[in-house]
């Protein structure tokens, strides 16, 4: 999932149930400061809201996702040369060998 800088310390700061004024006193960040990455007038750098969610007691992680040029395409490519009828056959086919690695793992 993916959130606006604005809204996680918002959601964080209201989890950690804390006003602006504690989480300024708690992080060292101005009050203003908070108030004004919250209204989203100002992109907090990474650090800044690092700093912010980990006074809530939230640790915020970075995750690389991958990019258009990341993306292998040779899949969708190979499945979209494929009738309605035989991706309905692949699709069955996976369904049925999940059901029985299910049934394996129990």
């Amino acid at each position: 999932m993916s959130m606006s800088a604005n809204s996680l310390l918002k959601m964080a700061r209201r989890r950690a149930q804390v006003t602006q004024r504690e989480l300024s006193r708690r992080s060292g960040v101005p009050q203003p400061t908070i108030s004004r990455i919250e209204s989203g007038r100002m992109s907090p750098t990474y650090e800044l809201l690092s700093r912010l969610v980990a006074a809530c007691g939230v640790e915020l992680v970075s995750v690389d996702r991958p990019t258009e040029r990341d993306v292998d395409r040779t899949l969708i490519r190979e499945t979209l040369t494929l009738t309605p009828e035989q991706r309905l056959m692949r699709a069955a086919t996976a369904w049925n060998n999940t059901a029985e690695f299910r049934r394996q793992a129990s």
